[in-house]
């Protein structure tokens, strides 16, 4: 019998420059390849949620930012790659924390992504998101969480 595993948290940054939004794509190699996010990732033991997402954004972009408010919090579950002791099926729990940055200093360089670009919300739609991204880009297409 195996212990369920706690929820694995994972951060997400919504970079708002100039009207339009940074979105990623992952690599093809990787989980859920080719789908597109909001940068940022998991956090490590003994940090904070903005604390691992300002490391994030560090080791993705290269970018020095701010962390602002939480905009969204979403639990989703997601199917757990084929592994050695995984049981077909599987599913991780994982709760994605959308925060807003601010502000940032430098320019973003893509240091491990497929591709990102800087997209107008009402074009999100567009993009083959991550199912735990979908309510939230729905949302933000709609003009929830803009702060103008």
């Amino acid at each position: 019998m195996s212990v369920p595993r706690s929820p694995l948290l994972v951060v997400a940054a919504v970079i708002r420059k100039d009207g339009k939004f940074l979105i990623s794509q992952r690599r093809e190699g990787g989980s859920f390849p080719l789908k597109w996010e909001f940068p940022g990732g998991k956090l490590e033991s003994g940090e904070s949620p903005k604390q691992a997402l300002h490391r994030e954004l560090m080791e993705e972009l290269g970018i020095d930012a701010t962390i602002g408010q939480e905009l969204a919090r979403y639990e989703c579950r997601y199917p757990v790659q084929r592994t050695a002791g995984v049981r077909p099926g599987a599913y991780r729990t994982v709760v994605l924390l959308f925060f807003e940055v601010t502000q940032f200093a430098g320019t973003p360089r893509n240091l491990a992504f497929a591709q990102f670009c800087w997209e107008d919300r009402t074009n999100l739609d567009r993009y083959d998101f991550l199912d735990g991204d979908l309510d939230f880009v729905r949302r933000l297409a709609g003009g929830q969480y803009l702060n103008d």
